[in-house]
């Protein structure tokens, strides 16, 4: 399964995410952000690619709908309700990622 993790800059929440989930058997994973100054930017070809997408907040899962609206409609977007309080591998931000995802992501 792909699976596409979402915040705005792809600096510290979904990079976090990539890192520590993309060990899992059976699972590819990704991670990109919505701005336009986001080290790996949101793409038709990654929303292609992806089975299963996570936003970090509403507002993202609110600009891919703005940008790629028939791209999405078979696709499950997650919002995870994470804020952008935390920095790259931040431990509660670890935490709160594996308690949110884990349900979705069985291993």
């Amino acid at each position: 399964m792909n699976v596409l993790f979402i915040c705005s800059r792809n600096q510290w929440r979904s990079k976090t995410a990539e890192t520590i989930f993309k060990n899992r058997d059976g699972y590819n994973i990704r991670s990109a952000g919505t701005s336009k100054v986001a080290r790996i930017r949101i793409s038709q070809k990654l929303i292609e690619w992806a089975d299963l997408i996570f936003v970090m907040e509403k507002k993202h899962k609110k600009r891919i709908v703005e940008l790629f609206n028939k791209s999405i409609d078979s696709k499950e977007i997650i919002v995870l309700d994470i804020p952008d309080n935390y920095k790259y591998m931040d431990e509660e931000l670890i935490k709160n990622l594996e308690d949110s995802v884990s349900f979705y992501l069985e291993n």
